[in-house]
């Protein structure tokens, strides 16, 4: 952190800094990627740095605003914006520090030794596949066909080819089909206390001209909640209203539920089976999306006496980058370095796995892909899931 805060203080524009006055936000995501882009492509040794809240006047004097706690809520989410848009995969943080007593914020990028970093799909129609840029000085510039080609080149020269890495599940050995059970999704939480709510709501609507609605209410409500659960007088507009918000409110017992009693962890492994090692390695898995699969975007939260309880920020760190698209799900990891022989497993975190009852006697196609700063090529093909009744 003293070296983001000293970067921020001292630095001065260059290929490898750039200062900006305000935050991205969300209306200027394209300029965010465009910038990282620029950045990440730039002829430099080492991490790049935007820093936000700064900025030089005419006369070169540094002028330092103050940014919002909000920008580094996650909304924009920078981090996860840079994994869905480039490739192949940035090291990107954003912190926030002190300089003479404002807070500003400093992007930290990676050593970014596997130029060139493009456009994995369209953000735009101004921002393409495809398209990169490179910082020259203070200016982003497109970079064309003659410079693409050199990177490339550079990068064939000093790469290893892929053809001798092997991905596939945890096991005893590693192996290319999973099969995942079923669960019984009817017996989420929320859908269980939904069911009561409904059942309220139906003897009242069924009562009401009968004059005993309330007698009614009370022997169904001690049915379903027990004696030690006392009743209380609610109409059917209010009990509605209160199915609105079972979601909310039993959020943490229905990922308990999923992804700790009834979730599968899935875990990847990599075998290098070249003669030298893989240099920061990292994966990327896209996974069709459909209503009965659930991914967990993060690990739940612990039951402990009664209470859930947030993990530590270390082993939140250590699960899985998961972004949901309009039609698929993209998973993402920083491996590290790959030994020779030694098959390594992609998460330090598993990845944790629900799967509805509607996807029972289907497949379902995982592409992965694997890079590396010494890769000539990242390692691609298809893992396989099917998915069968959890009594079968």
């Amino acid at each position: 952190m003293n070296n983001l805060a000293n970067i921020a203080r001292s630095a001065t524009p260059g290929d490898g800094v750039q200062f900006q006055k305000q935050p991205y936000g969300p209306k200027a995501v394209e300029s965010f990627l465009r910038d990282v882009l620029a950045m990440a492509n730039a002829s430099v040794d080492g991490p790049r740095y935007i820093v936000i809240g700064a900025e030089f006047d005419s006369r070169g004097r540094k002028r330092v605003h103050a940014v919002s706690e909000k920008d580094f809520s996650g909304k924009p989410a920078y981090e996860a914006l840079a994994n869905d848009y480039i490739e192949p995969p940035l090291r990107l943080h954003y912190k926030p520090v002190s300089v003479n007593g404002k807070q500003i914020g400093v992007f930290e990028i990676g050593d970014c030794s596997d130029r060139p970093y493009m456009m994995r799909i369209d953000y735009s129609e101004t921002l393409r596949r495809g398209d990169a840029y490179m910082r020259l000085n203070d200016t982003a510039i497109k970079m064309g066909r003659r410079q693409l080609q050199s990177l490339f080149e550079k990068k064939f020269q000093d790469s290893m080819p892929a053809q001798n890495i092997e991905v596939g599940f945890a096991g005893e050995i590693s192996h290319k089909t999973l099969t995942l059970p079923s669960c019984d999704l009817s017996q989420l939480p929320s859908a269980l206390a939904a069911s009561k709510l409904e059942q309220l709501v139906k003897i009242q609507m069924d009562t009401k001209d009968s004059g005993s609605t309330t007698v009614m209410a009370r022997l169904v409500h001690a049915r379903l909640y027990g004696s030690d659960d006392p009743y209380v007088s609610r109409t059917p507009d209010e009990l509605m209203q209160e199915m609105e918000q079972i979601r909310h409110k039993y959020r943490n017992h229905d990922r308990h539920f999923l992804f700790e009693n009834n979730g599968q962890q899935v875990q990847i492994v990599v075998c290098n089976r070249g003669e030298e090692p893989i240099v920061d390695a990292s994966i990327a898995l896209v996974l069709p999306k459909d209503d009965d699969l659930y991914i967990a975007d993060r690990l739940p939260r612990m039951l402990q006496d009664g209470k859930y309880v947030d993990r530590s920020a270390t082993e939140m760190a250590s699960y899985p980058s998961v972004s949901l698209h309009k039609k698929s799900i993209h998973v993402t990891k920083k491996i590290g370095d790959i030994p020779v022989e030694k098959p390594t497993e992609a998460f330090a975190s598993a990845l944790r796995i629900c799967v509805g009852p509607g996807l029972i006697g289907r497949r379902f196609g995982i592409r992965y892909a694997l890079h590396g700063q010494n890769l000539r090529s990242p390692a691609t093909g298809t893992l396989r899931v099917n998915f069968r009744n959890r009594a079968g």
